[in-house]
């Protein structure tokens, strides 16, 4: 993927370095992962962890295959994390009731068995200290090297701006949407938003059938979306079985779908707040509810004496909303900010809090993430010269929020994405 700074941006970037020309994940090999485990295996139990290193797969496929080769159902699989498809990465999985001669004897393309040891439990989203990342960026100028790096020290020294990244708002950039008019019970409105409104993204078939849905054709809307809209063509269905009824019609939405729009709200909530406090995003204010890096504890800043320098040394973070029942909220001038966020989207609180067949819990979720084992240099291969960053990070942060800072542009996630390892602030979201 070639990228270059004619791109507009939708959150203001921590950097004010110029952007940097070239590619990245140009090959599978050029983009390493390497899941680092949170606990090693414990050497009994029931169940088999199986480290495996895929190349050209998702972790979703990558369990696919596995279940079908070994005879289970892939629930029966357990992750800690999700990587991408585009990327060399080695990953942990957990197996129960297979036999340890089948595992070791597992060959599937893409796939390959790197060790094997017994353990009490099954692995869980989140269950990972982290991911170490080796990143090769080709076609980079010798020139932008001073920029890159200045970009690089700065993330290294300040943390990394904790963005949901634009995987979560969908290729239109629009799933934020559905989720408000979710929040706002406007059913009409959230339908519009995901079966009609076309825009420069849409093209061909989607294209007509949004046409066709905004001008309240919904059959043939139904007859016009691609057969891989499934959801769009059962909304449009709906729509004519109970005459455009759209509250009805919204029950042709899976439940677990409408999570994640209702998630992907919070989410741009938060990107909202956290732009609003990005000058300052790597220090905590008296009334902040501090996150630690450690362990994911969140307390009340009551004494900057003692939380300022720990701020300072990234042992800890302020943190942002992710709004909903159960969310803690800050005092003083990080609740006005917070507010202030909510106030210009015509929300209280008191809105999360309805009753009704969403329930938004809430959490909180930390401003910036810390990067370690950081290292910056050239090199050359056999496919050419590169410039290589290497990192660790932990949990639930996304690489591509790096290569964003570099790249002054936010579709380098949907360029090449990779998803969060759990979003361990996000088990809390709820939806």
């Amino acid at each position: 993927m070639h990228l270059d700074a004619a791109q507009s941006r939708a959150w203001p970037f921590l950097s004010a370095a110029p952007p940097i020309p070239g590619r990245f994940k140009a090959r599978n090999e050029d983009f390493v992962v390497d899941e680092l485990p949170a606990y090693p295996p414990s050497g009994e139990g029931e169940h088999w962890l199986v480290r495996i290193r895929k190349q050209g797969l998702s972790t979703h496929e990558a369990v696919r295959r596995i279940a079908r080769a070994l005879g289970v159902s892939p629930p029966q699989i357990g992750v800690a994390g999700l990587k991408d498809a585009q990327g060399v990465t080695t990953q942990w999985l957990s197996l129960q009731g297979v036999e340890r001669s089948r595992v070791e004897q597992l060959r599937e393309r893409g796939i390959e068995v790197l060790e094997i040891a017994a353990h009490k439990n099954k692995l869980r989203i989140g269950h990972l200290r982290g991911n170490r990342f080796a990143i090769k960026l080709r076609d980079v100028p010798s020139e932008a090297d001073a920029a890159a790096r200045a970009v690089f020290d700065e993330l290294a020294r300040r943390g990394v701006p904790n963005y949901f990244g634009e995987q979560r708002f969908g290729a239109r950039g629009d799933t934020w949407r559905i989720g408000r008019a979710l929040l706002m019970g406007d059913h009409a409105e959230a339908l519009a938003w995901l079966c009609g409104r076309p825009g420069p993204h849409d093209h061909g078939g989607v294209r007509r059938a949004r046409e066709l849905y905004d001008a309240g054709d919904y059959e043939r809307a139904a007859q016009a979306w691609p057969g891989g809209f499934r959801v769009c063509i059962r909304v449009c269905r709906a729509l004519v079985k109970s005459h455009g009824d759209t509250r009805r019609a919204l029950y042709a939405v899976e439940r677990d779908l409408l999570r994640f729009y209702t998630s992907s709200y919070q989410s741009w909530l938060f990107n909202a707040v956290l732009a609003e406090r990005l000058t300052n995003f790597d220090r905590v204010e008296l009334g902040d509810l501090a996150w630690l890096h450690r362990n994911g504890a969140v307390f009340l800043v009551k004494d900057l004496d003692v939380d300022a320098p720990r701020a300072a040394s990234l042992e800890i973070s302020a943190s942002g909303p992710l709004f909903g029942s159960r969310m803690s909220a800050p005092q003083g001038a990080p609740l006005a900010v917070e507010q202030r966020v909510l106030e210009r989207e015509g929300h209280t609180l008191e809105v999360f809090t309805r009753p009704g067949r969403l329930q938004w819990q809430g959490g909180r979720r930390p401003l910036r993430f810390p990067l370690y084992e950081c290292s910056f240099e050239r090199g050359e291969d056999a496919h050419g010269g590169f410039l290589e960053l290497r990192f660790s990070a932990p949990p639930g942060c996304y690489a591509t929020s790096v290569l964003r800072e570099l790249f002054k542009r936010d579709d380098v996630a949907l360029a090449a994405t990779e998803p969060a390892d759990g979003e361990a602030s996000d088990d809390s979201a709820g939806g």
